[in-house]
């Protein structure tokens, strides 16, 4: 094992919706200790800055792929790019995802297929296309942002609440398929996160709750997510698969 257990000097990365919030932290950690990495979202004005504020002082490579996840023509390429790019990812982070509240009887199958499409049906095919590489090299790490409203929900989250559970079903599947061959497959479960997501879709008195409802009153910086993901992606992390690490705050210490 190499001194430095979180060294990712010569490790090449692929962060999913790596322009902003959690993804953009996750990459800028990545890069920090020593990984290439490759971001991808649907804004290319968006992506180049992040690029460039993830790869500012260091010596790595970062470079960016304008990508449509709901698209399975552009997720097949993004794979197809990144391989040719770094011949292999060793670290695959499925970050990206989308929400949008419906309640059970309103939700409708273009949300729903929506939904499954960009946070699950992806992050099969990304992870489908870039095992083989791993398998060769015999080591590989793939994480999957899942949530703690995959082990929990609120109303109205239902095709996001399902996505976010099966996220652990499919680590776990996953994790026996390739755990022979070096490769580890885990989720993180945020909870309660300063990102664009949860601040766009609650209101004043539902993210005052969510504060209240964490062990630390508070929400999480996206930068507090960083030391999670590289103890999945290093070797630190190397005898933890096919499990959930819930990143809440303590938001589930609480029995009632």
């Amino acid at each position: 094992m190499p001194r430095n257990l979180f060294d990712l000097n010569g490790r090449t990365a692929l962060v999913t919706g790596g322009s902003r919030g959690l993804g953009k932290a996750m990459a800028r950690g990545l890069a920090e200790h020593g990984a290439n990495v490759m971001i991808c979202s649907r804004n290319e004005e968006e992506l180049a800055a992040a690029a460039a504020e993830i790869g500012e002082g260091l010596e790595v490579s970062v470079v960016y792929k304008v990508c449509d996840l709901s698209n399975r023509e552009d997720t097949d390429c993004l794979a197809l790019e990144a391989l040719q790019t770094f011949e292999v990812i060793d670290i695959l982070i499925n970050n990206a995802g989308v929400n949008v509240p419906q309640p059970i009887d309103k939700v409708d199958d273009e949300t729903w297929d929506a939904i499954l499409e960009v946070n699950l049906t992806s992050v099969m095919r990304l992870t489908r296309a870039l095992v083989p590489a791993m398998k060769v090299k015999n080591w590989g790490r793939i994480l999957h942002i899942s949530s703690v409203l995959g082990v929990g929900s609120k109303p109205a989250r239902n095709a996001y609440s399902a996505t976010k559970a099966s996220l652990m079903g499919l680590a776990k599947a996953s994790a026996l398929d390739l755990g022979p061959f070096g490769i580890t497959v885990n989720c993180i479960g945020p909870g309660p996160f300063l990102t664009d997501m949860p601040m766009s879709l609650l209101s004043d008195e539902e993210k005052e709750e969510f504060s209240q409802m964490t062990a630390l009153g508070r929400w999480g910086n996206p930068r507090e997510l960083v030391g999670p993901a590289l103890l999945l992606a290093s070797e630190a992390g190397s005898y933890i698969t096919g499990e959930m690490l819930l990143v809440d705050g303590g938001a589930f210490a609480r029995a009632l």
